[in-house]
């Protein structure tokens, strides 16, 4: 939880949750209505999950509803394929729109009636000027902008010119509706904005109906209208276009009067969460698609194994503050592991596989060993492992010289196989090349179940596979698809992706029951880290992502700080 919100008994608190409370108190509203409006250009990301989990949060809390509402206004940039994502990244996160499932399009004949109630009121004109015309007389922030040529032009010759451009009697980009305001206002938002463009292109959902459509200034606030929304709730990037979207609603007969209020968007360190840039990655192949498990949008992350759970919870600690600011990626991590750990099963896979051959274990004989699902959790329940005379550990559980400090595996040396017997190297075998391909072993048969029954300690505890019983599988291990914590201006930012984002690893071995591992679930690898079967694993071959290792930076940070 950050100083930005609280929580109490009653939920958590923050600016946004006390102005919607103070209105329903004072009677302004009667139910809190919000909206979440995605632009269907790309799949959302961990920065819209803050903004769904705030707009449906405030609803679930208060008794009210959000509405899912496509901002659909750019058919040059809008694919099904998107709104389809986006609508299953919404429910992915645990959260419903019902009955209110909405698009900007459904309202563009009323939209488009009310472009023409400002032409008919004077508050609007046709502007023939180019759009690098329209940008060079738009002025500064220091000079005043200049009128259009096309300014003075009256009612019904803008509203002939207007109807002509909606009929498609004039070229894309030829002509523009501007709303009449202020050139020389001291916020460029309301210096003659653009409220209609020329655009032929096919729509998702209106087809060819349309060749005129309306802006995201335009469409946003009177769609918050039309549908009842009493909560605007949008980033600090649109706090310059509120006095618009005030003048809009205060020059149209609309049936509610929506507030606007803006929040400080998500910034993550390792990664970025420009959609811009998003498609860049994809675009230019540097990903292997929108949910690629190294990026932040939401189908990458499900895929990579993190829980929908865990990112409200990142979403309810950052908070809803003011001021832009940047979060560190530890904490994401932190809230993953922390759920993980308390739910996921726990299994043995070998990544770096070394045979160890038991010599003095019956050749032939198989024997199924009790292994807990989750330490933490009683009602998790048990599974049987096989266990037989080879065997396969990791490749770095053993050194042939060891350090002083390493208390694993080495000649001579006793360690314990998790779940199973005590063991202790005997002889180490060698291919041509002086590499070590096999350990031969003995074991104490004393020692079933991991414990000796003369009491005796071993200093180190290996997770182990059955040789005759393991599976092959892929294990692709990512880890932030950035070197940098921040990655960097415009000109360089590619530069700095990571190297090793992605390895990886074939013939690794585990133990049988992950085979069977629906894609999606995710669990921890012994010792290994939190992996997730990937949607292109199957029984004939295992494909397992790494989520996330074991270790947790975000507690090191706080231990730090404190």
């Amino acid at each position: 939880m950050t100083t930005a919100e609280t929580e109490t008994n009653e939920g958590p608190h923050d600016f946004i949750r006390a102005t919607v409370r103070d209105d329903l108190d004072a009677g302004r509203v009667q139910t809190v209505v919000t909206r979440f409006p995605p632009e269907p250009n790309g799949y959302l990301h961990i920065g819209h999950a803050k903004s769904i989990c705030l707009n449906f949060g405030i609803a679930q809390e208060l008794g009210g509803r959000c509405h899912l509402r496509f901002d659909d206004t750019n058919p040059a940039k809008e694919e099904e394929e998107f709104i389809e994502a986006i609508k299953a990244d919404v429910g992915w996160l645990g959260f419903d729109w019902g009955e209110h499932l909405h698009h900007a399009s459904d309202h563009f004949e009323q939209l488009y009636r009310w472009a023409e109630h400002l032409i008919a009121a004077g508050d609007a004109y046709v502007d023939d000027q180019s759009a690098e015309e329209i940008r060079e007389n738009r002025g500064t922030l220091t000079e005043p902008g200049r009128a259009s040529p096309f300014r003075e032009r009256g009612p019904e010759e803008n509203l002939a010119l207007f109807r002509g451009m909606r009929a498609g009697e004039f070229a894309d980009a030829t002509r523009v509706l501007r709303a009449k305001i202020d050139m020389a206002s001291g916020n460029m938002n309301l210096r003659d904005p653009v409220l209609y463009r020329i655009l032929r292109a096919t729509h998702p959902r209106t087809g060819e109906n349309w060749c005129i459509y309306p802006t995201y200034d335009f469409a946003h606030g009177q769609s918050d209208a039309i549908e009842g929304v009493t909560h605007s709730l949008c980033t600090l990037e649109f706090e310059d276009h509120r006095p618009l979207y005030e003048w809009l609603l205060d020059h149209l007969p609309v049936p509610s009067r929506p507030r606007q209020i803006e929040f400080a968007r998500l910034n993550l360190t390792h990664t970025v969460l420009s959609k811009r840039r998003l498609m860049e990655l994809v675009a230019g192949g540097h990903v292997a698609g929108w949910d690629d498990p190294r990026l932040p949008t939401l189908s990458g992350l499900r895929r990579r194994g993190f829980p929908p759970e865990a990112i409200r919870d990142f979403a309810a600690r950052i908070g809803v503050a003011k001021a832009d600011s940047t979060v560190d990626m530890a904490l994401l991590e932190h809230c993953v592991r922390e759920r993980l750990n308390q739910v996921a099963d726990r299994r043995m896979a070998v990544l770096d596989p070394l045979k160890v051959v038991i010599e003095n274990y019956p050749e032939g004989e198989r024997e199924l060993l009790i292994a807990r699902n989750n330490p933490g959790d009683e009602s998790a329940g048990t599974r049987e492992v096989p266990f037989g005379r080879e065997l396969y550990i990791e490749r770095a559980d053993f050194m042939e010289d060891p350090p002083r400090k390493f208390f694993r595996l080495a000649p001579g040396r006793e360690v314990r196989l998790r779940y199973a017997y005590f063991i202790t190297c005997q002889e180490v075998v060698k291919d041509g090349n002086g590499e070590v391909i096999e350990l031969r072993c003995s074991y104490d048969p004393a020692t079933r179940g991991g414990n000796a029954a003369d009491g005796r300690k071993v200093k180190a505890t290996l997770h182990w596979v059955s040789a005759a019983d393991a599976i092959d599988a892929q294990v692709r291990l990512y880890d932030h698809l950035f070197a940098r914590p921040d990655p960097g201006a415009e000109d360089d930012w590619l530069e700095n992706l990571a190297p090793e984002s992605l390895r990886v690893l074939e013939g690794c071995k585990l133990e049988p029951v992950l085979g069977r591992m629906a894609p999606g679930t995710t669990v921890q690898f012994e010792r290994q880290g939190y992996f997730s079967a990937d949607q292109d694993s199957s029984p004939a071959q295992p494909v397992f992502n790494r989520t996330m290792g074991l270790r947790d930076g975000w507690a090191k940070i706080q231990a730090k700080q404190s």
